[in-house]
């Protein structure tokens, strides 16, 4: 079997930190997989689930953030030019600033520190969507649970729980062999789940309803955003296998309240701590509850119980 096709079919991290994504619910999310042929995530974020289950004919992974999107689309169609601009570059044509990357070889990748992670944030000025995928990559692997809002991106990489540098390129290109043929767009979900076609399984992670959102995201929904989904669902619930995960909330229920199935769920994650945090500690990490509902317009007894290969996670990719 072709290291292509093993990667189709296998299971494999996320290539992003994200904020609220599901990497520690991925077993109890695919206990809940019913069979498809076509799998549409409007709201991919950092994409765990797609990573994590086999492809099928069609993907596609969707997001509002074009930021995100255009990293997916260089991860996807570029690999080795994402993988060099991580790297150390010969001084005379570098944009990193020598003084930062002195110690480094040419052809190295580039150190996690918090100085290099403050001149991406504030001093540098991308001019192709290469340098916007690489200067994203590096804040997203080293700023604290991924976080992409400026405003509070704060450097949180540890080389005990971090993914290291020295590991992006293999990462880069085993999410690249998973992206190929797959269908990426940055619309707005309505458009996306109105043309997706008959008997598609959508995953749909929106962001949380009583969540702070603008301290996390770029995007957020109102909460007209959020009735304006459910409105949108309801309309193509006909024709779609629906699959929502959504905060455990009165209005979330009620808004849902037409679903065949809602389960109550709750799972273990972990915040971890970093080289840059306040309690400096040698702990792995403080775990903590997820709760949240998942809500079916299809019989749970109808999934699949994917088993996904969790030997082949990287444990350095964890966070």
């Amino acid at each position: 079997m072709s290291s292509y096709i093993c990667v189709m079919n296998s299971s494999i991290n996320s290539p992003f930190r994200y904020a609220g994504g599901k990497f520690y619910a991925r077993k109890l999310i695919l206990a809940h997989i019913p069979s498809h042929t076509a799998y549409i995530e409007p709201f991919a974020g950092g994409g765990s689930i797609f990573f994590a289950k086999p492809k099928v004919r069609f993907n596609q992974l969707n997001d509002i953030d074009d930021e995100l999107v255009n990293v997916y689309l260089t991860i996807r169609d570029n690999p080795n030019d994402l993988i060099c601009f991580l790297k150390r570059q010969p001084s005379e044509k570098s944009k990193i600033p020598e003084y930062l990357t002195e110690d480094v070889l040419v052809g190295s990748p580039l150190p996690a520190t918090k100085e290099l992670h403050g001149f991406f944030k504030n001093e540098f000025k991308p001019k192709s969507t290469l340098e916007r995928a690489g200067c994203w990559f590096y804040l997203n692997r080293t700023s604290y649970s991924g976080i992409m809002n400026t405003k509070n991106m704060y450097w949180g990489y540890g080389d005990k729980y971090s993914m290291q540098p020295k590991n992006w390129a293999q990462n880069i290109m085993r999410t690249s062999q998973k992206l190929q043929g797959v269908e990426i767009t940055n619309l707005d979900f309505e458009n996306i789940i109105d043309k997706a076609p008959n008997g598609a399984l959508l995953f749909i992670d929106p962001p949380y309803f009583n969540a702070a959102q603008d301290k996390f995201y770029q995007h957020f929904f109102s909460k007209d955003d959020h009735s304006r989904l459910a409105a949108c669902l309801r309309r193509n619930n006909h024709r779609l296998k629906l699959f929502i995960t959504y905060d455990n909330t009165p209005e979330i229920r009620e808004l849902y309240s037409w679903a065949t199935e809602m389960h109550d769920k709750e799972w273990n994650y972990c915040l971890q701590r970093t080289d840059d945090q306040k309690n400096r500690t040698d702990k792995k990490g403080e775990r903590y509850k997820g709760k949240e509902l998942f809500i079916l317009n299809y019989n749970s007894n109808q999934a699949l119980i994917f088993e996904p290969d969790f030997a082949l996670f990287s444990s350095g990719s964890l966070v």
